[in-house]
């Protein structure tokens, strides 16, 4: 099973997406079986930010008892070794917010995404919240770049792990992105802070929800029409 947990947004530190942390703890407590679950945390978008490390550590090791680990690339030459030893002991990935048009960039520099996507393949659990969310699908909505028309947000192809279009921070986002989607695709996603989709096997199964909401949008004979993303119990 190949799994995927977008987070819309949400404060870390504040405990805020708790409720969808507990499920991420719980997948990676049953992938371990009888041994301690690992979560290695890649803060790449933030480049490389370590008071987000340790926010992650104290959620995830100290309310939900995972090893955590940190993978390093921005400040100083990649051991590739030592990244790939990281993540095979990981049985969740999870990557933090920030500049999702540096991260993708530095992923491929570096060499980290070719290592993350062979964990993926292999069935490991891969969360992330903003940028982490969004990354893995073919067309994003971000504010990571710069515009010569000086918008802030623009749309960004991403890694295409899952075809579609998606925006975090829906709530915040919304009304923009509803208009880019209504004029330019078909099928879109829109995920709140606090909220979370679900991803089996490159489909979306459900969401989460730690306040949030998660909606499927579908332009229909040029009106748009939202649905709210059934929870997973």
């Amino acid at each position: 099973m190949k799994r995927i947990i977008a987070i819309g947004g949400g404060e870390l530190r504040e405990r805020a997406t708790l409720k969808i942390d507990e499920y991420i703890a719980d997948l990676a407590k049953a992938r371990a079986g009888e041994r301690r679950a690992n979560a290695l945390f890649i803060p790449t978008a933030s480049h490389d930010f370590m008071p987000y490390y340790n926010t992650f550590h104290k959620v995830y090791t100290g309310i939900f008892n995972i090893k955590t680990d940190v993978a390093l690339t921005v400040f100083k030459e990649p051991d590739l070794e030592k990244l790939r030893a990281k993540i095979e002991k990981a049985d969740v990935i999870y990557v933090g917010g920030g500049d999702t048009v540096f991260m993708i960039e530095e992923w491929k520099k570096s060499g980290l995404l070719g290592l993350i996507q062979e964990a993926y393949e292999q069935g490991v659990i891969i969360a992330g919240l903003s940028a982490g969310a969004i990354c893995w699908f073919s067309d994003i909505y971000t504010d990571s770049l710069k515009t010569d028309d000086g918008a802030q947000y623009a749309m960004f192809q991403g890694l295409s792990w899952i075809k579609g279009v998606i925006s975090p921070h829906y709530g915040e986002r919304m009304l923009d992105f509803d208009k880019i989607v209504c004029y330019n695709y078909d099928r879109a996603w829109g995920i709140e802070d606090c909220s979370a989709l679900v991803i089996e096997n490159g489909e979306v199964v459900g969401s989460l929800s730690s306040g949030g909401s998660a909606w499927l949008l579908e332009r229909k004979d040029g009106e748009l029409k939202k649905t709210k993303i059934p929870e997973i119990e």
